[in-house]
């Protein structure tokens, strides 16, 4: 199986369940469409992704994936600075967001895409804990400015939902998609 990423968290969380596989990372536009709804959009990142390996890949199953942090129906993407990743934790401040995720499965004209919401409730932060958080790096690759597998998951007061799904794959509904694909998940033997 390829991985259509270059994300360390989806290659941890895969490897994790014991699935084999290579990575080669896809070149796509991720610019959402105008009015295009989050789960729209995170279903077409990842198919895309997919696709776009898949094409040089025929004979191979294709995992892609697409993680979107959503709040108040705007998409979160990752910071592109220091100042918009304090400004996005403070509106995620004591409030309830999504974590949506897509999945996509694609071997040569066969291609399946799921996605999984997860609801995540931010305990009160201060500003001081804000610029603190921001000052480790962590929030800079990050969808939403922040990483629950990370120190972030201090700032979480609770989820409902698939913590893997928050860290960037939801393991239960893409080990369900892969088994479609007959991609093994609990590899035992040395890759």
């Amino acid at each position: 199986m390829i991985l259509a990423s270059s994300s360390p968290r989806r290659r941890e969380l895969l490897t994790q369940i014991g699935v084999r596989f290579r990575i080669q990372a896809a070149d796509i536009d991720e610019t959402p469409l105008a009015e295009e709804p989050a789960v729209a959009y995170v279903e077409r990142m990842a198919l895309e992704k997919a696709r776009k390996v898949a094409e040089e890949h025929p004979q191979e199953v294709v995992l892609g994936s697409d993680t979107s942090v959503i709040f108040s129906g705007e998409i979160l993407g990752k910071p592109v600075n220091n100042r918009e990743a304090e400004e996005t934790l403070q509106r995620l401040s004591g409030q309830t967001h999504q974590v949506l995720s897509a999945v996509a499965v694609v071997k040569g004209d066969r291609e399946k895409v799921i996605s999984v919401a997860t609801e995540v409730t931010f305990r009160s932060l201060s500003d001081e804990e804000i610029a603190r958080y921001v000052a480790t790096g962590e929030p800079a690759d990050k969808a939403g400015s922040y990483g629950i597998q990370g120190m972030g998951a201090i700032l979480v007061a609770g989820i409902s939902g698939s913590y893997s799904n928050v860290v960037g794959l939801p393991l239960t509904e893409t080990a369900a998609l892969l088994n479609e694909f007959d991609v093994p998940v609990w590899h035992t033997e040395e890759l």
